[in-house]
């Protein structure tokens, strides 16, 4: 399994691409430098032996060799060129019959073939053969005056030591090919084993991360992308150290809260037992404070419910169409006892029908939860102004208050679970943190937004935006 794992690393496949970029242009350069060496030998060796053969020709012509094969210096000419080029040379005169063999076997014999039969037609023709090593031409003999052809050369000569010449380039080029090639490989296995090093501190630092080791900031410079994932991986981290940190105050912030109020309980019931004859006033104060605190705690623990219920999957979410005007004014009638408790004036203002895709429980709970702030953190005649509009895609709902403010610096912490702004004016009236927390996470439930703006002593304004038409 180790070996297949080598094989699909990226160390590999870096070393294979390396080597095969050193490899390839070294076989690519050998073959087109024997094949461009062989076939430039032959083009030479060839036009050699054209222009003596034409030259040749011409004096067999002018001295009537065809007519009388007698003449010793014709026939000691065509020796030589057979003997220089290490080849045969036949004379055919227009009977189609041999008259000059240089290798003196075919003399006076016919001979008919299709490179004859051309020639004989004015074609001068030339081929090589690699097989066999050897280079053969037919010139036609032609009287200059009269333009007759008058017989046909065929001249056929070895290129053995074309040959010779092209094995030894070969085996020079392989040397140095296979020389090349080692380079290329063991420069490969250098390159690969150097670029991967950076991903090897990441992945070490990711194996630290894992085993709960100390881990500093992972900074890993040596190309653009191992800085890119260096900078992401530190944003992670970072992001993990924060939701760490959330989920550690959270528990501590849960377990605070839930102990509170049972402490207060004790305490007051430690204070009755430890009395004889508690008189029925003290009794009865004591266990209405009682029952506040176990009502306290039984809002925490259905707002925690409320959370972590919003806090599942956004499948769970029932869709139905809600008249939203309708929705809006049902919630500022149940709050309207709270209101005038508070002396707070409400208003709602609609701007047009709205109907809308949405979750009628939860959407209730999330503006429930900002009315109710509105009108708790409010001052003693003030109001609260809540208005409903919508363009083609969402509808937007308003809720501005002439309440206390929230300060600047508190702005992007009010939706985290159990921060309160005030936390003793919170305790005065039975808050507990998490109002803003289940608000913000019903609307991100349905694709929605929520924006606060607040200045400390001169209100808030809460706005919601909510898509018209739910998508999954």
């Amino acid at each position: 399994m180790k070996r297949f794992k080598f094989f699909k690393s990226l160390k590999f496949r870096i070393f294979l691409l390396l080597a095969l970029i050193g490899i390839l242009p070294g076989i690519v350069f050998r073959i087109g430098l024997l094949r461009t060496y062989e076939s430039r030998a032959v083009e030479i060796r060839s036009m050699d032996i054209l222009s003596q053969a034409k030259v040749l020709g011409t004096q067999i012509v002018t001295n009537d060799y065809l007519n009388n094969p007698s003449s010793d210096i014709i026939s000691s000419q065509l020796d030589l060129l057979s003997n220089v080029y290490d080849g045969r040379v036949l004379v055919i005169n227009n009977r189609f019959q041999i008259i000059k063999d240089t290798y003196n076997l075919d003399g006076g014999k016919t001979i008919i073939s299709e490179e004859v039969i051309r020639s004989f037609k004015g074609e001068e023709i030339t081929k090589y053969d690699s097989d066999d090593c050897y280079i053969e031409m037919t010139i036609p003999l032609t009287n200059n005056e009269t333009r007759e052809i008058l017989g046909v050369m065929l001249v056929s000569v070895s290129t053995d030591s074309i040959q010779l010449n092209y094995d030894y380039l070969e085996g020079n080029a392989l040397v140095i090919e296979t020389a090349l090639g080692i380079v290329a490989v063991a420069l490969a296995a250098f390159l690969a084993i150097r670029l991967v090093r950076p991903f090897g501190k990441i992945t070490k630092s990711i194996n630290a991360i894992q085993t709960g080791e100390e881990q500093e900031e992972l900074a890993v410079s040596d190309y653009t992308e191992t800085e890119a994932i260096s900078n992401a991986f530190n944003q992670m981290i970072k992001r993990m150290q924060v939701i760490d940190q959330s989920r550690q105050e959270f528990v501590s912030n849960v377990s605070h809260e839930l102990k509170t109020p049972l402490t207060s309980m004790k305490v007051l019931a430690d204070s009755l037992l430890s009395q004889e004859n508690v008189p029925a006033e003290l009794y009865k104060e004591f266990m209405t404070d009682i029952a506040e605190e176990i009502e306290r705690e039984n809002k925490i623990i259905n707002d925690l419910l409320s959370l972590v219920k919003l806090d599942k999957a956004v499948g769970e979410l029932n869709i139905t169409q809600v008249n939203i005007n309708e929705l809006l004014e049902q919630i500022l009638k149940r709050l309207k006892p709270i209101a005038e408790k508070a002396n707070v004036e409400m208003v709602l203002e609609s701007f047009r029908p709205v109907t809308a895709d949405v979750d009628e429980v939860k959407l209730t709970l999330a503006f429930t939860n900002l009315i109710e702030n509105a009108i708790k953190y409010n001052r003693p005649d003030g109001w609260v102004h809540v208005s409903l509009n919508a363009d083609h895609k969402y509808f937007f709902v308003r809720i501005e208050d002439s309440g206390i403010g929230i300060p600047e610096e508190s702005l992007e912490h009010i939706y985290e679970r159990f921060y309160r702004v005030d936390k003793s004016h919170s305790r005065e009236i039975g808050g507990t943190g998490l109002g803003l927390a289940i608000t913000r996470n019903a609307v991100l439930m349905h694709r929605g937004a929520i924006k606060a703006h607040s200045k400390e002593g001169e209100g808030t304004i809460f706005t919601v935006r909510i898509p018209l038409n739910y998508i999954a």
